[in-house]
């Protein structure tokens, strides 16, 4: 599936588990179910379906007498086994049939459960025009995990069960039905057609898919099987930008994992209101139609990318290779994040593939720190959907990346083949990866599993450098600082052995123009002690230090360098990730010597990513010349650099950073992300108190021109104006402007960014405001969608009243969706804490920035004169 949102034990961090979370396992196999088969009748006008569900099981033990499935708000009408009725009973949410025959080892049942569906709730999704949304399509998808297949046929909902299956549907022309496997029949019914699909190799139910819709059918093919994506009428174009790369990658994956593409076809079905990015149905990936991409967007948008080789690499890892349990989906999630790495890396370059692991750590670093720290393997929860996070996906991609790290690339490719093969249409744990690995390559690495998978958290690592030139001494101390001082014991700290490089810079005169490259002397060093210093006899002093060469281990990195190390890291270090740490501790000292080093960083690195992070580290410098620096990197070529400098400049808010957003928002930009974030900062810097201050009423206009003229591609720039909107907290003409475009009818993207933004805008409004602002979300909270309840929960997450909590009280406790539950209850806490210190922080927080502004102007004075006497 794709990605796209409370105890001393846990060091500060709020627990994973909230209360009723408790152990889940497997439930008892009665036997082995083989196959199921599903005849199905929609009627879409009604929103409803009938037809039969037959599973055929083999049984393992003699004796068994009842037989229970999961089954929720189904309207079962007849049970039969072997076509002889039978007894049952059924709350709603499990289906109990009484066995008029009890089981005996290897005599097979065929359960055959007739059955009907009217207006479901989950697992399957009816979307049509109404009167709000006369343009949307008329469509039928399905999507099964975590545990919502039951919500929609009669099965045993868990994946350690793997059948075979078939699916056989009804459905209206000219509308065409997709499923798991290949087609095998249609037939004519008057004024409906019958699609039948048949999935030869096991999988689990949850994995079990349907797709109805009048959809585009484009064609292409991987060594003889169809490789096909459908889309809306009209969207073909769109459909071959974001998709064609799919026969390439299917190629490279297969290579990969040392095992051909598994199933007969390939489709990827591109659906409206999809409540994920994508979901890897076995051999039929549905993907949200938010992805397709037009040409602009293309400009600096991978996603789409990242998300079809991320739903492509499930194919093998979570279909071909099933997980057993929820609690190791790790495995299958964390393989398909770092595919997303593989990817980079093969298409684009290896600093690039860098890069983008970092943002991957980054994303689970900030859930570590604000959300709450946990085990990657747990099996305590309330629901199964809650282990979808960022500790799965984005750390699992970064412990793969760490085993490639230890084993080297050949081992580490022969280990992950050696997974797949021995593995394929069978179920796996964490265990059985462990197991390949030493079993392809001799190596033991439960030492990483054990710091890195079975408990929480990551090392926090500060390293001092200090030169000993009498004796040619290099000094490295290096502090964990997660691990409380004196700990020297704590199960806090990690042991690692780790690579500390020593730079040197040589001029290469025989070059055309001279050109400076680096030697790395390094040596390997075991860290497991809370503090340690670490002693280099050296020729010569080196110019820089990195450490933790190669960046392969999870981790956060602070850098108490000299200044003069780390300019010459952020400028001769071969490895981003390096530089990027080096700015960030440059940035730290301030100064004019960091702002020209970082300006020169940011006209001349050769990776945009490392642009994109100087530009960031340029704007937390108080001084008036990091605005001259970054002005600069407007014009670089790459949009995701000039991106970063549009939102570095929220950092520095005066009356010409607030001219030059006014000027890329008047001639606009290539790329929709640009002028986005644009109409973002604009709000936030001509809100704040400036001496210099642009006319409220001039602003307002100018977004309001943006939301008049700006509609387009799902609606990025115009979101973007509406969060620049609920930068004006006191203006009752922002909020006027916000509440019109909650209404039914705007589009949805635009929709969902209003409704989130309404949260922004109440922290300075007047009571009677607030009191509007509190009953739209409340309205807002009844509606079923999940994204609409998800934005209604972010919103009233960050007001300041006890009134918001009321309103998450009751959306936690009527939403049908887990995750929505969690984000009210995570967003309470949120509420109790804003309510608690807010003012007196706001106060101290004004004062502050007013003293800080005079406190930068005298600074960049007297840089100014230094430079000159100098």
């Amino acid at each position: 599936m794709s990605k796209s949102y409370f105890d001393t034990d846990n060091n500060g961090h709020k627990p994973f588990e909230l209360p009723g979370a408790r152990p889940h396992y497997n439930p008892d196999r009665p036997g082995q179910v083989e196959h199921i088969f599903l005849d199905l009748s929609l009627n879409i006008p009604k929103q409803s379906y009938q037809g039969s569900c037959s599973i055929r099981l083999l049984p393992i033990r003699n004796g068994i007498d009842r037989l229970t499935l999961d089954a929720v708000n189904l309207n079962i009408e007849s049970v039969q086994v072997d076509e002889v009725p039978q007894n049952f009973d059924y709350d709603g949410e499990q289906l109990s049939i009484q066995l008029s025959e009890a089981t005996q080892v290897g005599k097979r049942l065929l359960i055959a459960i007739a059955y009907s569906v009217a207006k479901p709730q989950r697992g399957i999704y009816f979307i049509q025009p109404d009167k709000h949304y006369p343009n949307k399509p008329t469509q039928v998808w399905t999507q099964g995990e975590d545990e919502d297949s039951r919500f929609w046929f009669p099965c045993f909902d868990y994946p350690g069960q793997l059948s075979t299956s078939e699916i056989r549907v009804r459905v209206p022309n000219p509308l065409v039905a997709i499923s798991n496997g290949e087609l095998i029949d249609t037939t004519e019914d008057g004024d409906y057609k019958i699609y039948h699909w048949s999935q030869q190799q096991v999988h689990p139910t949850y994995l079990m898919t349907l797709a109805v819709g009048d959809f585009a059918e484009i064609r292409d093919e991987w060594k003889g099987k169809p490789v096909t994506y459908y889309v809306e009428k009209g969207r073909e174009e769109d459909a071959k930008r974001s998709m064609e790369k799919t026969p390439r990658m299917i190629e490279f994956l297969s290579q990969k994992y040392g095992y051909p593409y598994p199933f007969p076809k390939y489709a990827q079905v591109c659906v409206d209101d999809f409540i994920f990015g994508g979901m890897e149905n076995t051999s039929t990936t549905l993907l949200t139609d938010r992805c397709l991409l037009d040409e602009r967007a293309a400009l600096d948008n991978r996603n789409t990318e990242a998300l079809v080789v991320h739903e492509l690499a499930h194919q093998w890892f979570g279909d071909l290779v099933v997980i057993k349990h929820w609690s190791h989906a790790w495995i299958k999630e964390g393989m398909a994040s770092y595919s997303e790495v593989m990817w980079t890396e093969q298409e684009y370059s290896l600093p690039e593939a860098a890069y983008y692991r970092l943002l991957e750590a980054r994303r689970y670093l900030s859930e570590d720190s604000s959300r709450y720290r946990r085990p990657m393997v747990t099996h305590v929860y309330r629901e199964a959907i809650e282990l979808y996070d960022r500790h799965i996906y984005e750390k699992g991609s970064c412990v793969y990346h760490m085993i490639r790290g230890q084993l080297g690339d050949e081992l580490f490719w022969q280990a992950i083949q050696t997974f797949v093969q021995d593995n394929a249409h069978k179920t796996v744990e964490t265990i059985d990866l462990l197991r390949a690995i030493e079993k392809a390559t001799g190596r033991n690495l439960s030492f990483l599993f054990d710091q890195y998978v079975y408990r929480g958290g990551h090392p926090d690592f500060k390293v001092a450098y200090s030169w000993d030139g009498d004796a040619n001494l290099a000094k490295i101390t290096v502090t964990q600082t997660q691990a409380a001082d004196g700990k020297n014991g704590s199960k806090d700290l990690f042991d690692l052995k780790i690579p500390i490089g020593f730079g040197y810079v040589q001029q290469d005169s025989s070059a055309k123009a001279s050109t400076s490259f680096s030697a790395l002397t390094t040596f390997t060093v075991r860290v497991n002690e809370r503090e340690q210093s670490f002693y280099f006899p050296l020729e010569n002093k080196p110019q820089f230090i990195s450490f933790d060469v190669g960046n392969n281990y999870l981790k956060t990195v602070a850098l108490e360098y000299p200044i003069a190390e780390l300019k010459a890291q952020l400028e001769f270090d071969p490895d981003p990730i390096s530089r990027i740490y080096a700015a960030t501790a440059l940035a730290k000292k301030g100064g004019l010597e960091a702002i020209i080093a970082l300006s020169k960083s940011l006209k001349n690195d050769p990776l945009w990513g490392v642009r994109v992070e100087v530009a960031k580290q340029l704007a937390k410098i108080n001084l008036d010349q990091a605005f001259d620096a970054l002005v600069a990197g407007l014009k670089d070529k790459n949009a995701y650099v000039r991106r970063s400098v549009v939102e570095a400049l929220n950092q520095i808010k005066t009356a010409e950073s607030y001219k030059l957003l006014r000027g890329i928002l008047q001639k606009g930009d290539p790329s929709y992300y640009v002028e986005a974030a644009a109409s973002r900062v604009i709000g936030a810097i001509a809100s704040a108190n400036l001496e210099d201050k642009p006319k409220e009423d001039k602003v307002l206009k100018l977004l309001k021109s943006v939301l008049e003229e700006k509609a387009g591609w799902n609606e990025v720039v115009r979101s973007g104006a509406i969060v620049g909107l609920a930068e004006f907290k006191t203006s009752e003409a922002a909020l006027n402007l916000l509440i019109e475009y909650t209404k039914l009818g705007v589009p949805q993207p635009l929709r969902l960014a209003t409704i989130r933004a309404l949260g922004k805008i109440s922290i300075g409004q007047s009571p009677a405001n607030l009191e509007r602002i509190l009953e739209k979300l409340t309205e807002l909270a009844k509606e079923t969608f999940f994204l609409t309840q998800i934005a209604v929960a972010a919103a009233l997450g960050q007001m300041e009243t006890p009134k918001a909590v009321g309103i998450l009280r009751s959306l936690a406790e009527q939403t049908a969706d887990g995750r929505v539950r969690r984000s009210a209850e995570e967003e309470i806490s949120k509420v109790q804490k804003n309510i608690g210190s807010e003012k007196t922080l706001r106060q101290l927080r004004e004062d502050f920035d007013q003293l800080k502004q005079q406190n930068q102007e005298l600074r960049s004075r007297l840089e100014n004169l230094e430079a000159k006497s100098k």
